[in-house]
């Protein structure tokens, strides 16, 4: 299968294929997940097409699979279908990033508000064990996929604590948007991530633990907020504000 390339990733070859060959669990959801890892994995960039036939070939199911397949992740708003345009990978752009983050940090604000009023001392401290971990992935000189990985866990966990579940839906309909732009954010600026990264999750489990909801709901927000300014600074090659 032709897979376009990125400056960072190697240019699969028939032996080495962008999206391995689907288990037989369910086999849309397989592909789901094949071609979601095959994305946030840098093996397809954004605003890649994607095409039934490669894939069912790739992944050896039906083109019938694939296509439920491909609706799951059009859901997660992480792929675009168009009428005679075909499916593509959505864009990272500043206008999208700006959609994207300002979704997010309405989430956020609730949730590490319903978290901090919720959320026993044990799961607190399971949030500090989480940052701890990244300092010493850090520490170890982790890259940023990984980094990203244990932010992301993090924030999964907050949502979890805010028990809501509707709530928790709408992160999970945002989530994979939020993976592959911040991704893009670390990749085009590693070293300011991992400058931030410790240190702003730190302060948001002290908010927390400290039940300091007002400060803690404009901490949140600016988390997300701050993310979104490096990142369209990162994309239009601008400065960062």
């Amino acid at each position: 299968m032709d897979i376009p390339g990125t400056p960072t990733a190697p240019r699969a070859s028939a032996q080495d294929p962008a999206v391995g060959r689907a288990r037989r669990r369910g086999l849309a959801e397989e592909a789901a997940d094949s071609i979601r890892e095959a994305i946030l994995g840098g093996r397809f960039p954004p605003g890649a097409p994607l095409r039934e036939v490669e894939l069912a070939a790739s992944l050896d199911i039906s083109r019938g699979s694939v296509r439920e397949g491909l609706s799951v992740l059009a859901r997660e708003g992480l792929i675009r279908s168009e009428w005679h345009r075909g499916t593509k990978i959505i864009d990272v752009t500043p206008d999208e990033a700006e959609e994207v983050y300002a979704v997010r940090a309405a989430l956020e604000r609730l949730a590490a508000r319903l978290a901090a009023e919720r959320a026993t001392e044990e799961e607190v401290a399971e949030l500090d064990s989480i940052v701890d971990t990244m300092a010493a992935e850090l520490g170890r000189g982790a890259g940023g996929p990984r980094l990203l990985a244990l932010d992301l866990d993090f924030h999964d966990r907050i949502y979890r604590l805010a028990r809501n579940r509707r709530l928790y839906d709408g992160w999970a309909a945002v989530r994979s948007q939020v993976h592959l732009f911040q991704l893009t954010r670390v990749r085009l600026g590693y070293e300011n991530y991992r400058a931030v990264v410790v240190d702003e999750h730190r302060e948001l489990v002290r908010l927390i633990r400290d039940r300091d909801v007002v400060t803690l709901q404009q901490a949140a927000e600016e988390h997300v907020l701050s993310a979104c300014r490096v990142l369209c600074g990162q994309l239009g090659g601008g400065a960062v504000v």
